[in-house]
């Protein structure tokens, strides 16, 4: 799994940097995607209408759960914008944590009080699946974990995609505020990959495709936690858990690189068509585009014909296409 990843990004700049006005496109689904995923998997839900009001900034929010949404907005841009500049620090937590409740109360200061890990099953009753680390002993917990992370993490000598995981899942261990602990230990896992050079959840939405894994999710943290507190535990399931999702996204990303590429060059025979009296073959196509294959002028073609923008004419060699009135 790290090997594929370690070739994606190898790949990936030179993606982003030769389709940088088409992926804006992409920047923009995802910022939406993540805003409402993340928010979905803890119960805070709005309408997609609202949800992409609030994430484009051209509405204010209107109750808490909005309050929340926007100040996950906040928090995402931050990261996009100045992930280079954001050290992980037990300050910069409080303020990523801050800005999350940026327009609702709650942000900004470690828990009051001892709080469990919970679920509720389906006939109600609530399980304790963990006991986190006490009140009283968070601030020292979490400035340990930030120092030793950022010691290793600097170091070089170990995959930094194996130990961002392992941060993710002390830092839930630790679950260090009174709420927003999960979205906020989504957030950190952004920047921590950014940081890495793993910029993919710019593209395509790392917390949507959480979401639609939500249980693995919560039984790898679930698995990978047991015995945390006295040192025995394993970080592999989360760990591979969270490789998997980045491999998705990877995939999926250069599928949609590629597709639009093909759009643009699918455009280009569209208005070539639009350009010509009369009829046109595919030779003549391919004449005008020699950059472009046989394959895209052929899907393309077809595509036109579905549509009923184009009427298919003769057969065989003399196969040519015109547009419909």
């Amino acid at each position: 799994m790290l090997t594929k990843l370690h070739e994606y990004k190898g790949r990936q700049d030179l993606l982003i940097n030769a389709n940088k006005d088409e992926l804006r496109t992409l920047v923009d689904v995802a910022k939406i995607q993540s805003v409402g995923a993340s928010n979905r998997i803890e119960g805070i839900f709005t309408s997609d209408k609202r949800l992409k009001e609030l994430t484009e900034e051209k509405s204010t929010p209107q109750n808490r759960s909005e309050q929340e949404i926007a100040g996950y907005r906040e928090v995402l841009k931050i990261i996009h914008e100045n992930y280079d500049y954001v050290g992980l620090t037990p300050n910069i937590i409080l303020r990523l944590h801050r800005d999350l409740y940026a327009y609702a109360s709650g942000g900004g200061n470690f828990k009051n009080a001892d709080n469990v890990i919970a679920e509720t099953d389906s006939v109600g009753n609530q399980l304790v699946r963990f006991v986190p680390v006490p009140a009283f002993q968070t601030p020292e917990f979490v400035s340990d974990l930030c120092r030793e992370f950022s010691r290793v993490f600097n170091d070089d000598k170990i995959e930094k995609l194996l130990l961002i995981p392992m941060f993710v899942l002390d830092f839930l261990c630790i679950h260090p505020f009174n709420d927003g602990n999960g979205r906020l230990s989504r957030l950190l896992t952004l920047l921590l990959l950014y940081q890495a050079g793993y910029t993919v959840g710019k593209y395509i939405s790392i917390e949507m495709l959480i979401e639609k894994t939500k249980e693995t999710y919560y039984e790898s943290l679930q698995s990978s936690s047991v015995g945390w507190h006295d040192n025995r535990n394993t970080y592999e399931s989360f760990q591979k858990y969270m490789l998997g999702i980045l491999l998705k996204a990877y995939k999926e990303f250069e599928n949609r690189v590629s597709y639009l590429k093909m759009v643009k060059k699918s455009d280009r025979i569209k208005e070539l068509i639009d350009k010509t009296v009369g009829s046109i073959s595919k030779k003549q196509i391919m004449e005008c585009f020699p950059n472009i294959s046989k394959v895209t002028v052929e899907r393309t073609l077809i595509n036109l014909v579905k549509t009923g923008y184009l009427k298919k004419i003769g057969s065989g060699r003399s196969t040519a296409y015109v547009k419909n009135k």
